[in-house]
């Protein structure tokens, strides 16, 4: 019985450590993926990526995306050049009024927002926009006039 006692108490021992290194592994696992999350998030969002002068780009309207994280529209530009242009999130975007059937491809639009601080690279976060006339407000406590 001495034996068979032994190793009822060895297993339950190693059973404990199996569980406790199991506990650590998804709370490492956990934490890791908050952190990339974190990073991810802070990455995209804000404005330290672009310039702090705001620019105005008038263009034709190339393709309209209203998807997750942030509704996007391509613009081709009077120069040719086919810029990305970030609105705001899915929500602020539909409180400014703005949504996938506010435009058209092909609808000419003036966009006041701010350039990417990459100089080459034809990227741009809208502050507003406007189209047919009408404007729409992403940022409106933003705008510099």
């Amino acid at each position: 019985m001495p034996i068979l006692s032994g190793s009822r108490g060895a297993t339950q021992a190693i059973l404990i450590i199996r569980r406790d290194v199991v506990q650590r592994m998804v709370l490492m696992l956990c934490a890791t993926t908050l952190a990339l999350y974190s990073m991810q998030s802070l990455a995209h969002h804000g404005w330290a990526w672009a310039e702090e002068e705001q620019s105005e780009l008038k263009g034709t309207i190339a393709e309209i995306s209203m998807a997750p994280p942030h509704p996007a529209l391509r613009v081709k530009a009077h120069d040719g050049r086919l810029w990305q242009i970030d609105l705001a999130n899915p929500n602020q975007t539909q409180r400014s009024g703005f949504t996938g059937d506010s435009a058209r491809p092909g609808d000419d639009i003036t966009v006041l927002g701010n350039r990417t601080k990459e100089p080459n690279k034809t990227h741009m976060k809208a502050v507003r926009i406007t189209v047919g006339g009408k404007q729409y407000d992403m940022y409106p406590e933003r705008i510099k006039e």
